[in-house]
């Protein structure tokens, strides 16, 4: 059964989230993506870095039967492992351990701002007992800058969400940069990207 979904934001960023992704110095290992959505990121980006192993999850089990249609789809079921049911606020994560050895990054795209603060304050905590020194965690998504909106479209995008539901919402990137201290991350890289969007690259600094 075909159980893919598609959604309209993932086509228009995935190419210049792709040369972000290129500039990283990915190793051979495990990227673990937080809140994969459709998981149409995720079998682009296997495609295009065959050198590592992206493993998606999502805790929404639409989006799991997306995430695993899209793999079968682009007949990557001998190198693309099937989404783990991962909630943020549902600590420890259940990883199994052999991805764990291989870790090397943590990546979630457009997933903060339609999450409670809760869940960015438990990603970074989690990363920073998942990750090891010099290892990243890379967000991507739209930012309130020094608490302040950079764009109308943002300003009328974050009211939006919050009409959804009041926890949501764009978040300060001071603030969250503050929760990865806090777990031993620095910013290491603000890039602006199309659309008033940031990616954000995280490098972890303590043991």
């Amino acid at each position: 059964m075909d159980n893919r979904l598609f959604f309209p934001a993932t086509e228009r960023n995935r190419q210049s989230i792709g040369e972000v992704l290129s500039k990283i110095q990915l190793k051979r290992g495990v990227i673990l993506e937080i809140g994969s959505g459709s998981g149409e990121h995720g079998v682009v980006f296997q495609k295009c870095f065959p050198e590592i192993t992206w493993q998606s999850s999502d805790p929404e089990l639409i989006h799991r039967n997306s995430i695993s249609s899209w793999i079968d789809h682009e007949d990557l079921n001998l190198k693309m492992p099937q989404p783990l049911d991962i909630d943020v606020e549902k600590t420890p994560w259940a990883i199994p351990s052999e991805l764990l050895i291989s870790l090397q990054g943590i990546i979630s795209i457009n997933m903060i701002h339609i999450a409670s603060w809760n869940c960015t304050k438990l990603l970074f905590k989690e990363s920073g007992k998942l990750l090891k020194k010099g290892q990243f965690v890379m967000l991507y998504g739209p930012f309130k800058i020094g608490n302040k909106q950079i764009s109308q479209s943002n300003n009328l995008f974050d009211s939006s969400l919050k009409m959804q539901n009041k926890f949501w919402g764009l978040r300060d990137l001071g603030e969250v940069s503050e929760e990865a201290i806090k777990n031993g991350f620095i910013k290491e890289e603000l890039i602006c990207m199309p659309a008033n969007n940031f990616s954000v690259i995280y490098r972890k600094v303590s043991l």
